[in-house]
């Protein structure tokens, strides 16, 4: 079993006569992602590489079996493209675009929620089952398959929490990258919940950073209802008040969003607190 993606997930990318589409569609079908085709409208009936082009992603999904879509268009146009893909049915849509006005994601989840479809992002590197398929662009050589589930804000800590716990020679059940944006559908309690239901993952690791309140919120579902050893880091310990760091969603206003103030909360629902990275598979042994 694994986390929201497995080898038999069919995927189309929205986008992928751009050039990262592309080139990402690549690296996922080169790692054993179903990737089988893909939208630009006008441009239905042509190829690119040998991936099939629709007009949309309701044409796609019925000439494919797809259930999963990848989202690699410009800020201004991913709120029309993720509801496409939402009302032609998708399971599962993965937002990599970073600068998505944050009422145009509201938007989005608003109607992702009505329609039963997980959303992952905007602004996130996606998500990887080691081993059977990715989707996004976490690259696949840093990534072994194991029994530890990730869960992370962040795409470039996610990538080195992953080459932490490959060094140590430990493998990952699921990594899923949330993102860095404010407001998202799928945050740490979604996630910590799929991982703590699967069968597979026996641990999980979470990776959080200042503002918002979704690692506290994470810490109270964590206390009430997850048995799974969980270690935790929380990045931005020397953030100034006020001041966005690296990410939209990464602000600190007075008490609110700090990271002594998540590390208690995680400490209290019984996490254990890496103060480093390296740190992580140490907790794990």
């Amino acid at each position: 079993m694994a986390v929201l993606l497995t080898k038999d997930t069919k995927i189309i990318v929205q986008g992928i006569t751009g050039y990262q589409g592309l080139y990402h569609a690549k690296l996922m079908q080169e790692y054993g992602s179903q990737v089988v085709g893909g939208t630009r409208p006008g441009k239905g009936g042509e190829e690119v590489d040998g991936f099939p082009i629709f007009d949309s992603v309701g044409e796609a999904k019925e000439a494919t079996g797809a259930t999963a879509s990848v989202i690699f268009v410009p800020a201004r146009f991913t709120k029309l493209a993720a509801y496409e893909a939402i009302d032609a049915g998708m399971e599962l849509v993965v937002i990599i675009t970073e600068g998505v006005p944050v009422w145009d994601t509201m938007a989005i989840v608003n109607r992702a929620n009505k329609r039963g479809t997980t959303v992952i992002g905007p602004n996130c590197p996606g998500l990887m089952t080691p081993g059977q398929a990715k989707i996004g662009i976490i690259p696949a050589d840093i990534v072994e398959s194991g029994n530890i589930g990730v869960v992370s804000r962040s795409g470039t800590l996610t990538y080195e929490v992953a080459h932490q716990l490959n060094r140590a020679g430990m493998g990952i059940s699921t990594i899923v990258g949330i993102g860095g944006d404010p407001v998202k559908q799928t945050n740490f309690v979604q996630a910590v919940k799929l991982f703590n239901q699967d069968p597979e993952t026996k641990k999980i690791v979470l990776i959080g950073e200042i503002g918002g309140d979704s690692e506290e919120r994470a810490a109270q579902f964590i206390k009430e209802n997850v048995d799974k050893p969980v270690v935790a880091f929380i990045a931005g310990k020397t953030a100034a008040e006020g001041k966005t760091m690296g990410h939209a969603g990464a602000i600190v206003r007075g008490d609110t969003g700090t990271a002594a103030g998540k590390i208690k909360a995680l400490r209290e629902a019984g996490a254990q607190i890496a103060e480093k990275l390296s740190d992580i598979p140490k907790f794990l042994q």
